[in-house]
């Protein structure tokens, strides 16, 4: 079977190359449009997806992507196997190793994230499939002698109906590899679609259900020891002690390695290494932040957000237009910080050898995780071998690299392979949080209500500034602002700006999309209130503002399926509300309604949520449903309990007993509507958790005529019943 040899050229088209290599097969190489790396020594480098077929016929995808529920180890797939005519089970499927060339285009690294994954693949995995198709078609009329316009290629075979000949692929591969690469191949119509398009169960849920499949925390190698951490628990701080003696006295702890600001304690397994942290009893110097606490936090947010800030998006003149409008309506919205707390644990193995080091982990971010562990071991990137592993859950949390950098640090002080396990107190107290944010929003309405000038200021931390530093430009940070410069209704003045204000000491990262999960709550929380403002229905308010014919289809839609506009029933002493929102996020359009309840207590009960979304062309459409779902209960339980506060620098929240999950007897009922498009797919990961938010929210106004601008929504609701 042929290996892949690279191209490293910073086209910025698609290109295709076929070629041989020695021990014969058919190579198929992508080239997808990229940018240069993020590791400043990576260089510039030429992003790339590889096809592989065998002299036995086997198909295998070097994935470029990484599985973590999000479902793109089958809908990938689905596209090779599509245009390459195979069956889906005979694509095989490696984990690509770190390495420049596989970047995902759309955003210029080798990262796994921001909704992208098919968006990035959808042309150019076709392409190659295609173009592998038409090769081995080519291949089977040299061998027979015949027309190439007279063979067809079905299920791993190209077949002659007319001489009834059928060859399959390995056999044909190696004539393929001599052929020159055919220019202008045709992708296939999309009515002509077996695969793509059509719902497939997802390849990885068995191994899921059996125990099969393999995570990061589940690596077991020969000798190996298991480590578990304390680091400071104020920000900044570092360590001042341990009784090293205590921790030695466990049976099964082996040793007490020291960093300046954690400590770890090795042992045969778990249980000793927790017993061992517990018994060495940490001392720390709290350091510079010791006093900081979240009143502080929002108090700098707002005293920020009282100055102008970079104009992130103009249209008309905003001011002008805001003094001549009939009425004015202002808002203040406030957003707290939030962890990710994945399922599975932050964790970590290495081993560190003479001639290199090995890292079992599960990471977003592979080509990061070596060039960080590189930098930490000391050694060369090319000394650090990658072993990723299905993720058990990331939302942004394992696009972060301080845990591997840690388990490294770790690693260089122990003989042979250790485990690095955060415990789940740990991860909550030391995650990289999204950041807390206020916006100041306001409007200028006319006779009707209807808006003629808006402005939004946001204030808070730019995770563009330290994660991708050439994307924060003349003070904006594009991510910060998304969701909110490009909205689905026609405003004829608008300004949107944009404040850098960091939380003293505190990490903060993405979070399963930040800036529309944010602007989402905001902007259509704020539509909410002009359409109450206007004593208009929210649905026909918005429908009046929508600029596009996509988003409009959406939100008509999502009022059908909903019922919208029907009584609604309660028990007695509880009251019932439904609530829309509507957003163009990640490339799609989608519009979901809310329907709650609240009890006397003010306790919020989701009952049901429909959700309509346009994404383009659905290549898998239970992935879509399944996103959606999963999308919105994290949203739902966001926006309903979830926040982090601090208090003398630590972080109070840790573990599940207060950063409270949506219950299974809690869930909703969740009605998903896909609309059928022949547009190229939007992102599905992302979207239902921005527009679940603001739903929610408005759906609780509608319930119970509260206003809420500050999450999470049960502390609101709360505060203003006592």
């Amino acid at each position: 079977m042929h290996m892949i040899a690279p191209n490293t050229g910073l086209s910025r088209r698609s290109f295709l190359k076929m070629g041989a290599a020695a021990g014969g097969g058919l190579l198929i190489e992508l080239s997808l449009p990229g940018a240069r790396a993020l590791a400043a020594d990576a260089g510039p480098f030429a992003p790339n997806a590889f096809i592989r077929i065998g002299r036995d016929g086997t198909v295998t995808l070097v994935m470029h992507k990484v599985e973590m529920g999000q479902g793109t180890y089958t809908a990938i797939p689905q596209l090779i196997a599509e245009e390459l005519e195979v069956p889906l089970d005979a694509v095989t499927l490696e984990h690509a190793p770190p390495d420049p060339k596989y970047a995902e285009p759309l955003i210029g690294a080798q990262i796994t994230g921001g909704s992208t994954s098919i968006r990035g693949a959808w042309k150019p995995m076709r392409e190659a499939g295609a173009t592998a198709r038409v090769l081995l078609v080519q291949a089977a009329a040299k061998k027979w002698n015949t027309d190439a316009a007279k063979l067809v290629a079905r299920d791993g075979a190209v077949i002659d109906a007319t001489g009834g000949r059928r060859a399959p692929y390995g056999e044909l591969v190696d004539i393929a590899a001599t052929l020159p690469l055919p220019t202008g191949v045709a992708l296939k119509d999309p009515k002509d679609f077996r695969l793509v398009g059509r719902p497939v169960r997802r390849i990885d849920a068995a191994g899921k259900v059996n125990g099969s499949a393999r995570f990061g925390i589940d690596t077991v190698l020969p000798g190996m020891k298991v480590a578990t951490v304390a680091a400071s628990p104020v920000f900044g701080g570092t360590l001042a002690g341990v009784d090293d003696a205590a921790a030695l006295k466990v049976k099964g702890v082996r040793q007490v390695v020291k960093l300046d600001n954690a400590v770890a304690v090795v042992a045969d397994h778990m249980w000793a290494a927790k017993q061992g942290l517990a018994a060495c009893a940490p001392r720390w110097k709290d350091g510079a932040h010791a006093k900081l606490d979240t009143a502080q936090i929002f108090a700098q947010l707002e005293k920020s957000s009282e100055s102008p800030g970079a104009v992130a998006h103009k249209a008309g003149d905003a001011d002008a237009a805001m003094k001549a409008g009939a009425r004015r309506v202002d808002a203040v919205y406030r957003q707290p910080m939030l962890a990710h707390a994945t399922m599975e644990p932050i964790n970590c193995t290495v081993d560190l050898k003479a001639d290199g080091l090995d890292i079992w982990v599960g990471t977003q971010v592979p080509g990061i995780a070596q060039a960080v562990a590189a930098q930490t071991a000391g050694l060369k990137p090319e000394q650090v071998r990658i072993h990723n592993h299905l993720l058990g859950g990331g939302f942004g949390r394992r696009l972060e690299v301080d845990f591997i950098a840690q388990a490294v640090a770790i690693g260089r002080q122990v003989r042979g392979p250790v485990k690095v396990v955060w415990t789940r107190e740990e991860d909550i107290q030391h995650d990289m949080y999204r950041p807390p944010y206020l916006d100041r929003i306001s409007a200028a309405v006319d006779a009707k209500g209807m808006p003629v000038a808006w402005t939004h200021r946001i204030a808070g931390s730019s995770i563009m500034a330290r994660f991708f530093p050439p994307a924060f430009k003349d003070g904006v940070d594009p991510d910060a602002v998304d969701g909110a410069v490009e909205l689905p209704y026609a405003i004829p003045a608008m300004r949107v700006e944009y404040l850098r204000v960091e939380p003293p000491a505190v990490p903060t990262a993405f979070w399963r999309g930040v800036g529309p999960t944010r602007n989402g709550f905001v902007v259509e929380g704020f539509i909410d209130e002009l359409a109450a403002a206007a004593g208009q229905d929210p649905v026909a308010y918005r429908r009046a503002l929508v600029k596009d014919g996509r988003a409009r289809a959406v939100l008509d839609l999502v009022a059908e399926k909903s019922g919208w506009g029907t009584p609604l029933k309660a028990a007695d002493g509880v009251r019932a509300g439904r609530g829309v929102a509507l957003m163009q996020v990640f490339g799609s359009h989608i519009a979901q309604v809310a329907e709650v309840e609240v009890n006397a207590d003010n306790e919020v009960r989701v009952r049901r949520v429909t959700c309509v979304i346009d994404c383009g062309f659905a290549v898998n459409p239970l992935t879509v449903a399944a996103q959606m779902e999963g999308g919105i209960m994290f949203g739902l339980t966001a926006a309903l309990w979830n926040e982090i506060t601090l208090a003398d620098g630590r972080v109070q929240q840790s573990n599940f007993h207060d950063v409270r999950m949506m219950r299974m007897n809690e869930a909703p009922r969740i009605d998903v509507h896909i609309v059928p498009s022949g547009e190229a797919p939007g992102g599905v990961g992302e979207p239902g958790t921005s527009v679940a938010i603001p739903a929610v929210v408005n759906a609780v106004f509608a319930a119970t005529g509260q206003r809420i601008r500050t999450l999470p929504i049960a502390g609101q609701l709360a505060a203003k019943n006592t």
